[in-house]
């Protein structure tokens, strides 16, 4: 029996101050809408942004904040060149890859962290 129903969010981590950073990249860049954060969570900084499919991405304040360049999410999207193309307009670098068989692409968030960027489904998760 499997215990364990889905994936509720991802969250990664960025330094104080990052919400301005936050808003400006993962909305005004990848167009993902900010979700308001309970009060108390609220007064530890950072920003929630939601995903088409109700999962969410939190970006967390870390005094101790170090850029993760191994780990990191994978966001799915229906054009990959369309990504693209909307990285290059706001001075976004990215990096192409098809190494998993599946048409992906790597950039970095505004502190360093590595995103990956998934067109379609992984073969291994297809059905």
């Amino acid at each position: 029996m499997t215990l364990l129903t889905g994936l509720d969010h991802v969250q990664i981590e960025a330094p104080a101050g990052c919400e301005a950073a936050a808003r400006q990249f993962f909305t005004g860049v990848l167009g993902l809408p900010e979700l308001s954060k309970p009060p108390i969570l609220a007064a530890r900084g950072g920003c929630w942004f939601g995903l088409p499919d109700g999962r969410q991405l939190h970006v967390g304040v870390a005094a101790d904040f170090q850029a993760r360049h191994k780990g990191h999410p994978a966001l799915r999207c229906a054009d990959l060149g369309a990504v693209g193309q909307q990285l290059d307009t706001h001075g976004v670098s990215w990096q192409a890859d098809e190494e998993a068989g599946v048409p992906r692409l790597f950039l970095q968030d505004p502190w360093g962290n590595r995103l990956e960027i998934v067109q379609g489904q992984h073969p291994s998760r297809a059905t």
